[in-house]
């Protein structure tokens, strides 16, 4: 049962992912009858931390409060995909898993849990700006940019900020089950489980590889996505038998015609879906889905999440 939970925080720890797990598991909430854990903010470097917004963070407790704890949490910091971490530390987060314990790191702690040798072998969230750097510096784990969290137990990482609350909330479902999770939610005035992943929020621009004999022909579909078009005809356009345009093409753009176009879709799609107040039958016609079904349809898989969900998301539940 998850009684004791401890932060482990080191300099330039973040104040928002260090209070998402202060506001889950640090609060007493016994008048609405949900557990009070034994909550302890831990520091592995001296009695007094500075936060990367410039005020600091003291505490009584040392790494020694770890050895107690049933799970321990790494809040992001500041700077911690380039910086080494303490090895004593990695010792205790070591010894913390042998024994049973559940860590959870949160944005960038994942890059803590790595460097203890925590993620080798394991999947593993990381917010999509850091998932390349996490990847190269530590090529034994699997990262996965496009999730909320991953729950490979005893090791639980969430991707950026607010994701960390969404995996706090699942350990909370899946060690009291979730009606207590529900009910904290609820005071805190978030969803006790959101929809899609983090592929909502990444940013993909149009990539500017070069493209030496298909260029114009991408210009040219880039500017008619709402048309139905064959490779045959877009190998015309390029002057070329189509085998040959298909091959060009997956070697100047990585992808074949028919992922380059629908990735393009759906870039319009949430375009329009953010900025416009189209129907959803508009900007399906617009986009070359053709129906609302289809853009729904594609919408969840390349997103993990519905048009309207989106809309919701990044405009506020009245442009739904």
């Amino acid at each position: 049962m998850l009684k004791n939970v401890a932060a482990v925080l080191l300099d330039g720890v973040q104040p928002f992912e260090l209070g998402v797990v202060c506001e889950v598991f640090g609060i007493d909430r016994s008048d609405d009858g949900l557990p009070v854990y034994d909550f302890a903010v831990v520091s592995a470097e001296g009695p007094s931390l500075a936060t990367h917004c410039g005020f600091t963070v003291s505490t009584p407790y040392g790494l020694e409060r770890l050895e107690e704890a049933d799970l321990i949490a790494v809040p992001a910091g500041q700077a911690y995909a380039e910086r080494a971490f303490p090895e004593e530390l990695l010792a205790a987060l070591r010894r913390a898993v042998d024994r049973g314990t559940r860590v959870l790191s949160v944005c960038s702690g994942v890059f803590v849990l790595a460097a203890a040798g925590l993620l080798d072998g394991r999947r593993c969230a990381v917010h999509w700006h850091h998932a390349d750097q996490l990847a190269r510096a530590h090529p034994r784990l699997r990262a996965e940019p496009d999730v909320l969290y991953v729950d490979e137990d005893p090791v639980i990482t969430s991707a950026g900020t607010a994701a960390g609350i969404d995996a706090c909330l699942h350990i909370v479902r899946k060690e009291q089950g979730p009606e207590v999770a529900n009910k904290i939610a609820r005071r805190m005035v978030v969803p006790p489980h959101r929809d899609g992943g983090q592929a909502q929020f990444i940013e993909r621009p149009l990539p500017k590889a070069p493209c030496d004999t298909v260029g114009e022909v991408l210009t040219w579909m880039e500017a008619h996505l709402d048309r139905e078009v064959t490779v045959e005809q877009l190998a015309a356009r390029a002057h070329m038998a189509p085998r040959t345009f298909a091959r060009r093409f997956q070697q100047e753009t990585g992808t074949t015609p028919y992922r380059w176009i629908l990735r393009q879709r759906v870039l319009l799609a949430q375009e329009l879906l953010e900025g416009t107040d189209e129907t959803m039958d508009a900007i399906a016609w617009r986009t070359g889905f053709g129906t609302a079904a289809a853009l729904r349809h594609q919408f969840v898989r390349a997103l993990g999440t519905t048009p309207q969900a989106y809309r919701r998301a990044f405009r506020g539940p009245q442009a739904a």
